[in-house]
């Protein structure tokens, strides 16, 4: 709950306050300072609670570690609860100093979006960019022949490498509740668009966690 707080917080804050200025998208920070905020938040995480959850702040990781045989799925099914309840607490801060204070940005609390007609577009990136993440993330975290202490950073620099690219198609979800807490917030077509959000990141998901799982298997033959 408390690293999907600080991921929404710190990664939809950059876009919210510093990603735009007076509403123009690629102003401010633009989308390399967006992309490192939110890697730079789960690096931070990853070094912070890892060692207590495994810091998965995502519901389409734990999707992919629960399909992987890596965890019960009553588990997986508390992390998915309570990473959303830490996204909407992100969101509720963000809210409340986008409420109480001058704001530019073209979001209220940087929730995902896409163009009309972008719909294919958008569920094609999401599925794809998140199968990438989700696969990082189980091999890095393998036990055998994983990243070892520096998984985190691996995990974190692949988010920055994967929102460079999508930011510009969806604002860059791969993990619905990094999309619910926003949308909650923002309502309108965010609120519209989010089963998007919501099912495209866990289809990437569901596909990483059968790759990976032949992957291993190879190995494990070779």
């Amino acid at each position: 709950m408390i690293g999907t707080m600080v991921l929404v917080l710190m990664g939809c804050g950059s876009a919210v306050f510093a990603g735009s200025v007076a509403g123009t998208v690629g102003a401010g920070v633009g989308t390399l300072g967006v992309a490192l905020a939110f890697g730079l938040a789960v690096i931070a995480m990853a070094y912070t609670i890892g060692g207590i959850s495994g810091c998965h702040i995502n519901p389409a990781i734990t999707l992919g570690v629960f399909l992987s045989g890596r965890m019960k799925g009553k588990d997986a099914a508390m992390y998915v609860v309570f990473q959303i309840i830490g996204a909407i607490i992100g969101s509720a801060i963000l809210y409340a100093l986008v409420s109480t204070g001058t704001h530019d940005g073209p979001t209220t609390t940087g929730s995902n979006s896409f163009d009309a007609g972008s719909g294919l577009q958008a569920f094609i990136a999401e599925a794809v960019f998140t199968f990438i993440f989700v696969l990082g993330v189980l091999g890095a975290t393998d036990s055998r022949k994983g990243a070892g202490n520096l998984a985190g950073l691996a995990i974190g620099l692949t988010l920055v490498l994967i929102h460079i690219v999508c930011i510009p198609i969806t604002g860059t979800s791969v993990n619905p509740a990094r999309s619910i807490g926003p949308a909650l917030f923002d309502g309108g077509i965010a609120l519209k668009q989010l089963w998007l959000f919501i099912v495209a990141p866990l289809v990437g998901a569901a596909l990483s966690a059968g790759v990976w799982k032949l992957l291993s298997s190879e190995e494990k033959k070779g």
